[in-house]
């Protein structure tokens, strides 16, 4: 089982970045035991999204995307909801790349009355992909930053039970076809 962390902020080494790494290291030491993940980091991809030919980093970051067993995927709030730059990115996924995966959205942000856009925005982008959004997002204020372990161990404590068995079920009748997932191995 692989956790991934996608993270959509224009600026390397973000807040945004910390909270989503520490989201899939709480999401993955409570789901599978282990506190390993992968981060796919927007802000180094940026000017390679809209570029007309491909980028070898963009295939292979769409790639650890595509095939991971849970995605975090992580925004600033701008303007209410979540980067231009993780759209121009999800965009470039094929129709229903997320099915059946676990996908975990998760926005930091400047004032509470952004919390909803966690639900109503990226939510429904990440189910238009195909993704099974078990859990409530997570909408992290800049205030709670220093509390952010804190803050994300409680969010995992309640989310993860409900994304182990939406894995599981993802899994369960595929090994029951004999079909062998990769990211089980």
């Amino acid at each position: 089982m692989s956790v991934v962390a996608l993270v959509g902020n224009p600026r390397e080494g973000s807040r945004t970045l910390s909270v989503a790494a520490e989201a899939a290291r709480a999401i993955g030491r409570r789901v599978r035991g282990s506190e390993s993940y992968e981060v796919v980091d927007l802000a180094a991809l940026g000017p390679h999204l809209l570029a007309p030919g491909a980028s070898a980093g963009v295939e292979v970051a769409l790639e650890l995307v595509a095939e991971a067993s849970v995605l975090v995927v992580a925004s600033p709030t701008y303007k209410g909801t979540y980067t231009g730059l993780l759209k121009a990115f999800l965009d470039r996924l094929p129709p229903q790349a997320l099915a059946g995966r676990p996908a975990l959205p998760l926005l930091v942000m400047g004032d509470a009355r952004h919390a909803l856009a966690v639900e109503v925005h990226l939510r429904p982008l990440l189910v238009e992909l195909g993704a099974t959004v078990p859990t409530p997002g997570l909408a992290m204020l800049e205030s709670d930053l220093p509390r952010l372990e804190e803050v994300v161990a409680a969010w995992a404590d309640r989310v993860a039970p409900q994304v182990a068995a939406a894995w599981a079920g993802r899994v369960a009748p595929q090994l029951a076809a004999g079909v062998r997932d990769t990211a089980l191995s």
